[in-house]
């Protein structure tokens, strides 16, 4: 039974700068982790006295936050609403949950010096006056990407792994600025090199289990490089075959599969494949030109063979649903996803791709489509006034 009070914990993360909420803090580490009695939360993950670590990486998840049904809250507080919560919640522009009032990123000096970015008010847009008195005309990189879910969830800098022998490099703080319903924020600029990635991820879908993820980021700029992707990984930070790994992807990448005309497209990454649709080209794929966008993928419950793809104006309008069917061919089914999160990336760490990422989530069930309709309508409230 939980005995503190939800303010008490919102007021108990806000004072250490983590997302761990219900937790049992025992002590904050210099990369952001978080112990306690009751399993451990951080960067790369590890285990406590009620957590354990396995072949994955898995540990055991402590805490939820408090959640506020329907239209009014954040789209976490919608896909909670909808029967599936979200497991990571990740922004460097706003928080996703109407009280959440800790930190959305870190940011951190070439010196080493860090400090964690956190909201203009609870439910609010990042406050990016503090990133700009922090680093001032000084480097700045983000350092952290914190996860609001409660899950502990935080992004770093990916490791060695795959088709990358060296560990990433974090995105330059100030390479992605822009302003949204008069307030100024920053981005995740991702280019070559840079990448994000948690294989120790806590509570992400596995296997053929259901999972709803979705991300906004900029129009431009992009490229057909692999892979901009945010969604699930493999574990390994390896291409361990088809189906391993299920990632939302923009850009117009053709080296697997594409959609109409040239692209950009929101596609799926399913590993050893970007699907627009079931074949390619896959022409009901049409080429997105939206100054920011939103793109969707999502995974049906185990045995179904269904996943849909989902894009729109991140600033008006609804979704569309260029893609709503069977997977891309039986190397798919069932599919083995592994429950690693990934931004900037490929499954298997290539990091040649280019985008402007602002926020993803990642549930564990395959949401319904009026709850996507009323996240729609919250993105578009923040990203579009």
């Amino acid at each position: 039974m939980r005995t503190r009070s939800f303010w008490n914990e919102l007021s108990l993360v806000a004072l250490l700068g983590i997302s761990c909420w219900g937790c049992k803090v025992s002590s904050v580490t210099s990369d952001g982790a978080v112990s306690s009695t009751g399993g451990s939360v951080g960067s790369g993950g590890a285990s406590g006295s009620g957590g354990s670590t396995g072949a994955g990486g898995a540990r055991t998840c402590t805490g939820v936050p408090t959640t506020t049904s329907g239209p009014t809250g954040g789209p976490c507080d919608i896909y909670a609403d909808d029967g599936g919560p979200c497991i990571a919640a990740h922004s460097t522009a706003r928080a996703l949950y109407a009280a959440y009032n800790g930190p959305l990123y870190q940011v951190k000096k070439t010196d080493g010096t860090t400090m964690d970015i956190g909201v203009l008010a609870p439910g609010g847009f990042a406050n990016s006056a503090d990133q700009d008195s922090f680093c001032g005309v000084s480097a700045c990189t983000i350092s952290i990407i914190y996860d609001q879910s409660g899950g502990g969830n935080n992004l770093t800098k990916s490791p060695a792994g795959g088709a990358k022998t060296t560990p990433d490099n974090e995105a330059n703080a100030k390479s992605a600025p822009a302003t949204f319903s008069g307030h100024a924020v920053y981005g995740v600029h991702i280019v070559p090199g840079i990448g994000y990635r948690n294989d120790a991820a806590c509570g992400t879908a596995t296997g053929d289990n259901p999972e709803t993820e979705y991300m906004v980021v900029a129009g431009t700029p992009f490229n057909n490089g692999c892979c901009f992707d945010y969604g699930n990984m493999e574990t390994t930070s390896r291409d361990d075959g088809e189906g391993t790994m299920e990632a939302v992807y923009f850009g117009n990448c053709t080296i697997w599969g594409k959609g109409a005309d040239n692209g950009p497209w929101v596609m799926g990454d399913l590993e050893n494949g970007l699907w627009a649709g079931n074949g390619s080209p896959y022409n009901n794929n049409l080429p997105l030109t939206y100054a920011y966008v939103t793109g969707m993928v999502k995974g049906d419950s185990a045995g179904k063979n269904h996943w849909t793809i989902k894009s729109g104006n991140a600033q008006s309008g609804t979704l569309t649903t260029p893609f709503d069917g069977a997977r891309p061919s039986t190397l798919y089914v069932p599919m083995r996803k592994e429950g690693a999160i990934g931004l900037g990336t490929g499954g298997d760490n290539t990091s040649s791709a280019t985008g402007n990422w602002f926020e993803g989530v990642m549930t564990t069930t395959y949401s319904t489509d009026a709850a996507d309709d009323k996240v729609q309508a919250n993105i578009v409230a923040a990203y579009g006034g």
